[in-house]
């Protein structure tokens, strides 16, 4: 899903009706509730476009237009679409492509997201648990820690924050306050590792509430 780039409205393309059918399915999940969250495909190389959901918008109602195309800053690119504005969020998009090279990301906001991340400012460890291996990690024997970062209004400051933390084994990474983001090369594979991280959070958070 990361070959020819974007040129034209993102409806006749493909993408945008991926990324709308992925976002209704995590709307569907309650994992993007009221406009929060937001998707983006890596659309060409050279140089970096991404195609984004658009800000303001229902994640369980998009259309394949609702989708803006933007740059390696994040930043619309002028005359490719007519969709409405990107979220300030799609410069942290961009970000975690050029340092991951991924060719998709996910940005959901989860109540099991939001409560580990105050509860383990300093990374969430998981070991010997076999959904582990969704993130291509051992089952046993190996204690993965999904980081966690700081939140910020500022994105530079966020993307700053995210490379420090970055683990090349964890494709993933919680904001404090904010929510979760995933990626993967392409939309299937940050889907299912989004899926794998949130399912891991949701334990952690129920062990720790029965304790």
């Amino acid at each position: 899903m990361t070959g020819a780039m974007v040129t034209g409205a993102p409806e006749t393309t493909g993408y945008g009706g991926t990324l709308a059918a992925e976002a209704a399915r995590f709307a569907a999940l309650g994992w993007m509730r009221g406009t929060s969250g937001n998707l983006s495909v890596v659309t060409g190389r050279d140089p970096v476009r991404l195609l984004v959901t658009a800000s303001g918008l229902d994640k369980g109602e998009l259309r394949p237009g609702d989708m803006v195309l933007v740059d390696e800053e994040g930043t619309a690119v002028p005359g490719a679409t007519a969709a409405g504005k990107p979220s300030a969020e799609a410069a942290l998009h961009a970000r975690v492509v050029r340092l991951t090279g991924a060719g998709a990301v996910v940005h959901v906001h989860t109540v099991a997201s939001v409560a580990m991340g105050r509860r383990r400012p300093g990374g969430i460890a998981f070991r010997d648990l076999e959904m582990l291996k969704g993130l291509g990690r051992s089952a046993h024997d190996e204690e993965v820690v999904l980081p966690v970062i700081r939140n910020s209004q500022d994105m530079s400051v966020l993307g700053d924050r995210l490379e420090a933390a970055l683990d090349p084994g964890v494709p993933a990474v919680v904001v404090a306050g904010h929510g979760l983001y995933a990626w993967g090369a392409d939309l299937r594979e940050a889907r299912r590792h989004t899926e794998v991280v949130e399912w891991l959070l949701e334990l952690q958070l129920a062990e720790e509430r029965g304790r």
